[in-house]
């Protein structure tokens, strides 16, 4: 036998018996809302009809609209909105290359796609408003590669390059007067020896604000030149990574040269590392370098070998035109970092 209930209308007209399915119709359809008052033969005391299990029927689900991405390749045509599904698609089939700069609601600039984990064959898509915390490296393990090209992230350099030559000498520069600030007080007898030491205390954060400053030029959020001096907030772990991978560099190096150049290639990208997580210590920054390079070594001595003939080209200027090739080299450098993804 169907259950009969009575419900009120507004808290106060008090309608009833009616059986529980037509009850369950009224309320379905709209007609009743949902706040009604309810009541049947067991029941303690009036109730919301929401707050008895079974008279309504459960919502249809929602269905959560997908991420909206916007894409450049070369780094200058800004095309979309496509949805994060079609984008996923266009990098899975090599239509656009990894090291597309992308970007979506949340993120504080353009970044490579080749950074983004959700883009990445298997990753988890995202919901509309969720950050897909890429602006920071997540911590993953290896083993890395670098899927593309030398000649297409050096293609990349160049388009993230374009428009910005001017502010991207300007590091090289500064770190160039520095140095030479120093030589001519190194050659003064009494401050020699504290110009030296001055110098030594300052280079890896010097070194470490150039990778701050081409890895944000890479990833298109166009820096300024003051970012160059943004190491010094991490000046003890800066000096500590300089000094450590002075000193492995050397050790390999007594054994004939050769490893020693490949160690150089093994700590290359600790200050992108330390970049991307100022929380890092400089051993830790330093392993995980040996770990993101473990196999791509290789790949890193073509790339870099890719510039000789550039610099070759320098010579006849005396050299002047290496104020050019610099930001080249350094910038063709954060994109392969930017490239090394965990294996498939």
């Amino acid at each position: 036998m169907e259950k009969n209930w009575y419900y009120a209308i507004g808290g106060q007209e008090r309608k009833g018996p009616v059986p529980e399915n037509e009850l369950k119709q009224l309320l379905g359809a709209g007609q009743l809302p949902a706040n009604t008052l309810v009541w049947s033969e067991g029941m303690a005391q009036w109730t919301p009809a929401q707050e008895v299990a079974g008279l309504l029927a459960s919502p249809p689900p929602v269905p959560t609209p997908e991420k909206e991405w916007f894409y450049s390749a070369d780094g200058q045509e800004r095309k979309g909105p496509i949805e994060e599904s079609e984008l996923k698609g266009l990098l899975a089939g090599g239509q656009l290359p990894r090291s597309t700069l992308v970007w979506s609601e949340g993120l504080a600039g353009w970044v490579p796609a080749a950074s983004i984990a959700v883009l990445q064959p298997g990753g988890v898509a995202t919901v509309t408003g969720a950050m897909p915390g890429a602006a920071s490296r997540p911590r993953v393990s290896g083993p890395f590669f670098s899927r593309t090209h030398n000649r297409d992230l050096m293609t990349a350099a160049r388009a993230a390059l374009a428009g910005h030559w001017g502010s991207a000498v300007s590091p090289g520069l500064l770190y160039f007067a520095i140095g030479c600030g120093f030589q001519v007080f190194s050659l003064l007898p009494l401050v020699s020896c504290v110009a030296s030491i001055g110098q030594l205390l300052i280079e890896g954060a010097l070194l470490l604000g150039m990778a701050m400053f081409f890895l944000a030029l890479a990833r298109a959020q166009n820096p300024e030149v003051g970012v160059m001096f943004r190491g010094f907030n991490q000046f003890g772990t800066a000096l500590g990574a300089c000094l450590l991978m002075a000193l492995f560099t050397f050790l390999w190096t007594l054994l004939f040269i050769i490893p020693g150049i490949i160690a150089s290639y093994r700590y290359a990208m600790t200050y992108f590392i330390l970049t991307d997580h100022p929380e890092l210590g400089p051993l830790e920054a330093i392993r995980r370098s040996k770990e993101m390079m473990r196999g791509n070594k290789g790949k890193l001595f073509c790339l870099t070998w890719r510039f000789f003939w550039w610099f070759l080209l320098c010579i006849p200027t005396c050299f002047i035109g290496l104020i050019w090739l610099m930001p080249y080299i350094n910038t063709s450098l954060a994109k392969f970092y930017d490239d090394l993804k965990p294996a498939a």
